[in-house]
């Protein structure tokens, strides 16, 4: 009997099936300490139990980021692992912060099918979500991947293709209770900008770059137990390369921009997102954001901006997205659309 797995090709899903992701993961203080010394991210919520604290929270909790990609890195063996490329997100909530020493699961359900139109592959959307030990959720979003089929003759499924929000609405964002800001420490933080000096259209350039390391965005894949094989295989690739995982790209990106973007303090929600073009060792990524909506919350001291967040293989690219044409320029990585939590004044 065989008993090693190939995982799943396009014909092997159904609209509707339900899938539970092997294996929980406890996560720990040193996987706190491996993600802040993978990228260079200085957000205080998540670097100091004292300013947690000062903020209404227990202590400093897992960067949200880290709690996506260990979700996110369940679902590949299920899901991703004979994919030529995720493609997108949406939907996506962040809706309770994890701290070392929760164990978090994944679980997903298929919500659309469309084979291409070479019959070699096909895009496949699921809605995954992130749960606790008490299977209580704490992270949902969805994503949509192009799989390889197993056998090009194998007949197409019905198309099914999600009708999906292009955002999330800002009061649907989950807003921690004991979340505080009333007597946040903007010398502490690193950052003197608070919600209300941001302004709709605004582009912010984060300045710096980071140049992309073959061990690191490996180890940050080991990390999350992400097994996609384009990562680690460098012969799965016509140009023999490995692909850069794509969550390697969106907490450098995030971790950039910090300058800039300092009181960003949470991520709230994922409105959408695209890995545009592919990144690869040796690439040195910039970042840079554009402002898309100052949004009132529920709460006085806290505000919520939609960031549109970009990185880029060019230095000297804010602002600018695509081509005349409409498509993505080539050094665009990622275009991420997200919303964050931010500090209001007193």
């Amino acid at each position: 009997m065989n008993k090693t797995d190939a995982g799943r090709f396009f014909e092997d899903y159904q609209v509707g099936m339900e899938i539970t992701h092997p294996t929980p993961r406890t996560l720990t203080e040193g996987d706190r300490a491996l993600y802040a010394s993978l990228y260079p991210s200085r957000f205080a919520l998540q670097s100091s139990d004292l300013f947690a604290q000062s903020c209404g929270l227990p202590r400093s909790p897992m960067d949200d980021l880290a709690v996506f990609h260990m979700v996110f890195g369940k679902t590949v063996p299920d899901i991703s692992i004979n994919a030529v490329a995720n493609l997108g997100y949406a939907e996506g909530r962040f809706l309770r912060p994890v701290y070392a020493g929760e164990t978090l699961r994944a679980v997903s359900q298929v919500i659309g099918l469309k084979e291409n139109s070479n019959g070699k592959t096909g895009i496949v959307w699921v809605r995954t979500t992130g749960l606790d030990g008490a299977d209580t959720p704490v992270l949902e979003y969805c994503r949509w991947v192009m799989v390889r089929k197993r056998d090009a003759a194998s007949p197409a499924p019905e198309a099914v293709v999600p009708l999906l929000s292009n955002g999330v609405a800002v009061e649907d964002l989950v807003i921690p209770e004991d979340l505080d800001f009333t007597a946040y420490n903007t010398e502490l933080a690193g950052s003197p900008h608070y919600w209300e000096d941001y302004s709709t259209g605004e582009i912010i350039d984060h300045v710096d770059g980071a140049t992309l390391e073959e061990a690191e965005h490996m180890m940050a894949t080991r990390l999350w137990q992400n097994t996609a094989k384009v990562h680690f295989d460098a012969t799965l690739r016509s140009d023999g390369t490995r692909l850069i995982y794509g969550g390697h790209i969106i907490s450098l990106a995030r971790a950039l921009s910090f300058n800039g973007l300092g009181n960003a303090q949470m991520i709230a929600g994922i409105n959408a997102g695209a890995h545009a073009n592919p990144a690869h060792a040796g690439m040195t990524v910039f970042a840079w954001s554009e402002i898309l909506e100052v949004a009132e919350t529920v709460r006085p001291d806290i505000g919520a901006l939609r960031v549109r967040l970009v990185a880029s293989s060019k230095r000297d690219m804010a602002g600018k997205l695509r081509d005349e044409a409409g498509k993505y320029l080539p050094s665009v990585l990622l275009d991420l659309d997200i919303w964050v939590l931010v500090p209001r004044r007193g």
